[in-house]
Protein backbone atom coordinates (compact mmCIF):
# COMPACT_ATOMS: atom_id res chain seq x y z
CA UNK A 1 0.00 0.00 0.00
CA UNK A 2 1.90 3.39 -1.18
CA UNK A 3 1.67 6.18 0.76
CA UNK A 4 1.23 9.71 -0.97
CA UNK A 5 2.78 12.81 0.45
CA UNK A 6 0.91 15.41 0.01
CA UNK A 7 2.28 19.05 -1.87
CA UNK A 8 1.66 20.61 1.52
CA UNK A 9 3.42 18.06 3.19
CA UNK A 10 6.52 17.89 1.11
CA UNK A 11 6.51 22.03 1.77
CA UNK A 12 6.48 21.63 5.17
CA UNK A 13 8.78 19.37 5.63
CA UNK A 14 11.25 21.74 3.44
CA UNK A 15 10.33 24.93 5.04
CA UNK A 16 10.30 23.58 8.39
CA UNK A 17 12.20 21.11 8.81
CA UNK A 18 9.61 18.30 9.49
CA UNK A 19 6.44 16.76 8.83
CA UNK A 20 3.54 15.22 10.40
CA UNK A 21 2.03 12.14 8.76
CA UNK A 22 -0.76 10.34 9.93
CA UNK A 23 -1.37 6.53 9.05
CA UNK A 24 1.71 5.95 7.40
CA UNK A 25 1.46 2.35 8.71
CA UNK A 26 -2.08 0.62 10.33
CA UNK A 27 -2.86 -0.63 13.66
CA UNK A 28 -2.40 -4.19 12.32
CA UNK A 29 1.12 -3.31 10.96
CA UNK A 30 2.30 -1.64 13.89
CA UNK A 31 1.50 -4.45 16.31
CA UNK A 32 2.97 -7.04 14.22
CA UNK A 33 6.37 -4.57 14.39
CA UNK A 34 5.53 -4.59 18.00
CA UNK A 35 5.91 -8.30 18.72
CA UNK A 36 10.01 -7.88 17.71
CA UNK A 37 10.05 -4.22 19.46
CA UNK A 38 9.36 -6.09 22.63
CA UNK A 39 11.66 -8.59 22.13
CA UNK A 40 14.66 -6.55 22.37
CA UNK A 41 13.11 -4.68 25.02
CA UNK A 42 12.70 -8.07 26.89
CA UNK A 43 16.51 -8.79 26.05
CA UNK A 44 15.63 -11.89 24.11
CA UNK A 45 17.53 -10.73 20.87
CA UNK A 46 21.16 -9.75 21.52
CA UNK A 47 21.96 -6.30 21.38
CA UNK A 48 25.86 -6.46 22.49
CA UNK A 49 28.15 -3.24 24.54
CA UNK A 50 26.71 0.18 23.94
CA UNK A 51 24.23 -0.19 21.03
CA UNK A 52 22.20 -1.05 24.13
CA UNK A 53 22.07 2.02 26.24
CA UNK A 54 20.07 4.21 28.56
CA UNK A 55 19.92 7.88 26.50
CA UNK A 56 18.78 9.49 29.25
CA UNK A 57 21.99 8.73 31.62
CA UNK A 58 25.70 7.09 31.21
CA UNK A 59 26.79 3.72 30.24
CA UNK A 60 26.89 2.67 33.38
CA UNK A 61 23.88 2.62 34.69
CA UNK A 62 22.04 -1.07 34.49
CA UNK A 63 19.62 -1.96 32.00
CA UNK A 64 16.32 -1.92 34.45
CA UNK A 65 17.43 1.55 35.72
CA UNK A 66 17.59 3.09 32.32
CA UNK A 67 14.99 6.06 31.60
CA UNK A 68 15.13 5.69 28.03
CA UNK A 69 16.06 2.36 26.31
CA UNK A 70 18.00 2.65 23.28
CA UNK A 71 18.88 0.40 20.82
CA UNK A 72 21.28 0.80 18.03
CA UNK A 73 20.88 -0.73 14.52
CA UNK A 74 18.14 -3.34 15.35
CA UNK A 75 18.07 -4.43 11.64
CA UNK A 76 21.65 -5.67 12.28
CA UNK A 77 21.25 -7.82 14.98
CA UNK A 78 17.77 -9.19 13.81
CA UNK A 79 18.22 -9.47 9.97
CA UNK A 80 14.57 -10.63 9.92
CA UNK A 81 13.52 -7.69 10.28
CA UNK A 82 15.19 -6.24 6.78
CA UNK A 83 12.79 -5.02 4.50
CA UNK A 84 10.04 -4.88 6.98
CA UNK A 85 6.63 -3.01 5.99
CA UNK A 86 7.79 0.53 7.88
CA UNK A 87 11.10 -0.02 5.73
CA UNK A 88 9.31 -0.24 2.10
CA UNK A 89 6.46 2.47 2.90
CA UNK A 90 9.05 4.75 4.63
CA UNK A 91 11.43 4.28 1.39
CA UNK A 92 9.17 5.18 -0.49
CA UNK A 93 8.24 8.49 1.31
CA UNK A 94 11.67 9.53 1.49
CA UNK A 95 11.83 9.37 -2.27
CA UNK A 96 9.23 11.44 -2.76
CA UNK A 97 10.37 14.11 -0.03
CA UNK A 98 14.07 14.43 -1.67
CA UNK A 99 14.32 12.06 -4.76
CA UNK A 100 15.99 8.94 -5.85
CA UNK A 101 18.99 7.36 -3.99
CA UNK A 102 18.10 7.69 -0.55
CA UNK A 103 19.00 4.64 1.42
CA UNK A 104 18.55 3.59 4.84
CA UNK A 105 21.68 5.16 7.13
CA UNK A 106 20.61 3.35 10.49
CA UNK A 107 17.67 2.44 12.68
CA UNK A 108 16.87 2.91 16.27
CA UNK A 109 14.56 1.90 19.10
CA UNK A 110 14.25 4.13 21.40
CA UNK A 111 11.21 3.66 24.50
CA UNK A 112 10.64 5.50 27.60
CA UNK A 113 9.75 3.57 30.64
CA UNK A 114 6.47 4.58 32.18
CA UNK A 115 6.96 7.28 34.83
CA UNK A 116 10.10 8.69 34.29
CA UNK A 117 10.51 12.21 34.60
CA UNK A 118 13.82 11.77 33.63
CA UNK A 119 13.22 10.20 30.12
CA UNK A 120 14.27 13.37 28.39
CA UNK A 121 15.50 13.64 25.41
CA UNK A 122 18.37 16.41 24.84
CA UNK A 123 17.12 19.48 22.41
CA UNK A 124 19.76 18.74 19.71
CA UNK A 125 20.50 18.86 15.62
CA UNK A 126 21.15 15.37 14.51
CA UNK A 127 24.12 17.03 12.56
CA UNK A 128 26.05 17.84 15.51
CA UNK A 129 26.28 13.73 15.77
CA UNK A 130 27.70 13.25 12.05
CA UNK A 131 30.59 13.61 9.81
CA UNK A 132 30.48 16.46 7.69
CA UNK A 133 29.86 15.85 4.05
CA UNK A 134 29.06 17.69 0.81
CA UNK A 135 25.37 15.91 0.73
CA UNK A 136 23.36 16.52 3.91
CA UNK A 137 19.73 15.67 2.68
CA UNK A 138 18.31 13.76 5.31
CA UNK A 139 14.97 12.20 6.17
CA UNK A 140 14.36 10.71 9.60
CA UNK A 141 11.19 8.90 10.19
CA UNK A 142 10.09 8.89 13.80
CA UNK A 143 7.03 5.95 13.80
CA UNK A 144 4.98 5.91 16.96
CA UNK A 145 4.47 2.39 18.41
CA UNK A 146 2.28 3.69 21.27
CA UNK A 147 0.36 7.00 21.35
CA UNK A 148 2.89 9.80 21.45
CA UNK A 149 1.45 12.31 24.07
CA UNK A 150 2.25 15.58 25.41
CA UNK A 151 2.61 13.39 28.94
CA UNK A 152 4.60 10.36 27.68
CA UNK A 153 6.61 12.80 26.06
CA UNK A 154 5.92 13.21 22.44
CA UNK A 155 8.36 14.87 20.27
CA UNK A 156 8.94 18.76 20.30
CA UNK A 157 10.87 20.93 17.44
CA UNK A 158 12.16 24.37 17.16
CA UNK A 159 11.56 24.82 13.03
CA UNK A 160 13.34 28.14 12.73
CA UNK A 161 16.89 26.60 13.56
CA UNK A 162 16.50 25.24 9.66
CA UNK A 163 17.60 28.59 8.57
CA UNK A 164 19.70 29.05 11.19
CA UNK A 165 23.77 29.89 9.22
CA UNK A 166 24.97 27.31 11.51
CA UNK A 167 24.25 24.43 14.15
CA UNK A 168 23.72 25.46 17.51
CA UNK A 169 27.03 24.41 19.93
CA UNK A 170 26.37 20.74 21.59
CA UNK A 171 28.07 19.35 24.33
CA UNK A 172 28.22 15.86 25.72
CA UNK A 173 25.15 15.08 28.25
CA UNK A 174 26.36 12.70 30.72
CA UNK A 175 30.38 13.55 31.06
CA UNK A 176 31.96 13.05 27.60
CA UNK A 177 31.45 10.64 25.04
CA UNK A 178 33.18 7.75 25.76
CA UNK A 179 30.57 7.69 28.99
CA UNK A 180 27.49 8.45 26.99
CA UNK A 181 26.72 8.90 23.75
CA UNK A 182 23.60 11.95 24.32
CA UNK A 183 24.49 15.21 22.65
CA UNK A 184 22.37 18.61 23.63
CA UNK A 185 22.03 22.23 23.34
CA UNK A 186 20.80 24.81 24.95
CA UNK A 187 16.72 26.15 24.03
CA UNK A 188 16.74 30.24 23.66
CA UNK A 189 14.15 32.00 25.44
CA UNK A 190 12.79 33.30 21.69
CA UNK A 191 12.51 29.60 20.30
CA UNK A 192 9.32 29.23 19.19
CA UNK A 193 8.73 25.59 20.22
CA UNK A 194 6.25 23.39 18.24
CA UNK A 195 4.71 19.96 20.31
CA UNK A 196 3.75 17.51 17.48
CA UNK A 197 1.59 14.61 19.50
CA UNK A 198 0.95 11.41 17.33
CA UNK A 199 -1.23 8.21 17.24
CA UNK A 200 -0.11 5.03 16.81
CA UNK A 201 1.16 4.17 13.32
CA UNK A 202 1.91 8.05 12.48
CA UNK A 203 5.17 9.16 11.90
CA UNK A 204 6.97 13.08 11.83
CA UNK A 205 9.94 12.85 9.39
CA UNK A 206 12.75 15.55 10.02
CA UNK A 207 15.80 17.23 8.67
CA UNK A 208 18.70 17.17 9.94
CA UNK A 209 19.05 20.79 11.32
CA UNK A 210 15.75 20.88 12.58
CA UNK A 211 16.58 21.21 16.52
CA UNK A 212 13.95 18.73 18.03
CA UNK A 213 13.68 16.62 21.77
CA UNK A 214 11.19 15.27 24.19
CA UNK A 215 10.35 15.56 27.36
CA UNK A 216 9.80 12.95 29.99
CA UNK A 217 7.02 9.99 30.18
CA UNK A 218 4.63 11.22 32.90
CA UNK A 219 2.12 8.06 31.82
CA UNK A 220 1.83 4.78 33.39
CA UNK A 221 3.00 3.36 30.15
CA UNK A 222 5.51 2.53 27.82
CA UNK A 223 6.32 5.08 25.06
CA UNK A 224 7.84 3.05 22.14
CA UNK A 225 9.08 4.97 18.84
CA UNK A 226 10.92 3.19 15.89
CA UNK A 227 13.41 5.38 13.93
CA UNK A 228 14.81 5.15 10.38
CA UNK A 229 17.13 7.61 9.09
CA UNK A 230 17.73 8.08 5.35
CA UNK A 231 20.42 9.89 3.25
CA UNK A 232 21.72 9.87 -0.03
CA UNK A 233 23.89 7.13 -1.01
CA UNK A 234 26.99 8.78 -1.31
CA UNK A 235 26.63 9.87 1.90
CA UNK A 236 26.54 6.86 3.59
CA UNK A 237 29.44 5.70 1.73
CA UNK A 238 31.27 8.32 2.91
CA UNK A 239 30.69 7.87 6.39
CA UNK A 240 31.50 4.05 6.64
CA UNK A 241 34.78 5.06 4.62
CA UNK A 242 35.84 7.38 7.66
CA UNK A 243 34.66 4.00 9.80
CA UNK A 244 30.95 5.94 11.19
CA UNK A 245 28.72 3.28 11.49
CA UNK A 246 25.99 5.03 14.08
CA UNK A 247 27.00 2.40 16.42
CA UNK A 248 27.58 3.29 19.92
CA UNK A 249 30.31 0.72 19.96
CA UNK A 250 32.46 2.86 17.29
CA UNK A 251 35.85 3.80 19.00
CA UNK A 252 37.14 7.52 20.35
CA UNK A 253 38.83 7.78 16.83
CA UNK A 254 35.99 7.18 15.18
CA UNK A 255 33.93 10.00 16.73
CA UNK A 256 36.83 12.37 16.97
CA UNK A 257 35.39 12.52 13.20
CA UNK A 258 32.25 14.77 14.98
CA UNK A 259 32.88 17.82 16.23
CA UNK A 260 30.40 19.13 18.64
CA UNK A 261 30.45 22.69 18.31
CA UNK A 262 27.79 24.17 15.90
CA UNK A 263 30.56 26.25 13.73
CA UNK A 264 32.21 23.16 12.57
CA UNK A 265 29.24 21.78 10.65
Amino acid sequence: MAYRVSDEQKAHFHERGYVHLPGLLTIDEVAELAETYDRFLRREIEVPGKDYCDMAGDYGRAPEDYSIVNVMLPRRYHPAWQGNVFEQRSADVAAQLHGDGMVIDYDQLLAKRPGRDDAVFAWHQDMAYWPDTPDTRTATFWLAIDESTLDNGCMRFVPATVGESSLRPHEPQFGDRGESHALGTTLRADDDVVSVPIGVGDATVHNERVMHGSGGNLSDGWRRAYILAYRSQPTVEIERQLGFTHSHNDDSDVLEHVGIEGESR
